[in-house]
């Protein structure tokens, strides 16, 4: 049976949550206990469970510094916090999941489903370095970036450029990789904004200091340092050549 440890510095919480889950009638075991990142990591080192509903914010901590604190790194994680746009930021950038608080019962539900399919391919341990370095390093963030075959850890650094394929997203690297992942541009749009990428059209997404020249011929060619050419939206000139300055 699979166990699912809920941690959190509310007892109430602990034990709605733990209801809301049994109320699915899924053929797993609700375990409630931690309440602190010391607690936290006690239960996570003696339960081994599959997944874990991990608070944020806790007393003596957070829930970043349970996952940094655990020896054991086999299970899903399903965050539970308030609405913390950093906090999520780096969760999103590590693709793993979470819920805000007060917590919606069919929220939960398609998480805890969502979960308990990625159980079977536990890639957790690349997720989490990625959590740790993202949670001190905002600068110099990583993606994590999951196909059907496997998980990379990319550097924002070395993306050149994104481009849209209907519910597909290709990212393209500096050295000539490229990676296909099933999300769409807008999810990475508004992951991405504030680390020198910008939607310059309706399918594409530049690294600006990827970019090697603006050709004005056939309405206007964004020219990317791998040669790449990419249209430039007659709305986004204004601002791709204000930031260009400023970069």
């Amino acid at each position: 049976m699979i166990k699912i440890l809920i941690i959190d510095d509310e007892k109430r919480t602990r034990d709605l949550i733990s209801k809301m889950i049994l109320s699915y009638d899924l053929p797993v075991q609700t375990i409630v206990e931690g309440e602190s990142v010391e607690t936290g990591i006690q239960a996570i080192e003696t339960y081994r469970p599959d997944l874990v509903l991990l608070d944020i914010q806790m007393p003596d901590g957070t829930g970043f510094d349970v996952i940094k604190g655990v020896e054991y790194k086999n299970f899903e994680v399903i965050f539970v916090t308030a609405h913390e746009e950093y906090a999520i930021k780096a969760i999103k950038f590590s693709a793993l999941d979470y819920i805000l608080k007060p917590v919606d019962p069919e929220e939960l539900n398609v998480s805890i489903q969502k979960a308990l399919h990625n159980i079977e391919n536990k890639n957790s341990e690349q997720q989490f370095d990625t959590l740790n370095h993202n949670s001190v390093n905002q600068s110099k963030r990583k993606l994590v970036l999951k196909t059907s075959e496997s998980v990379f850890v990319v550097d924002l650094s070395t993306i050149i450029r994104c481009e849209s394929d209907r519910n597909y997203t290709n990212f393209y690297l500096d050295g000539g990789n490229k990676i296909m992942v099933s999300k769409t541009l807008k999810e990475y749009e508004m992951l991405l904004s504030g680390n020198n990428f910008m939607r310059v059209a309706q399918s594409h997404i530049i690294n600006l200091f990827f970019v090697d020249r603006y050709d004005r011929i056939d309405g206007g060619t964004v020219v990317m340092k791998d040669g790449s050419q990419i249209p430039l939206s007659h709305s986004k000139r204004d601002i791709f050549f204000r930031i260009l300055e400023n970069l």
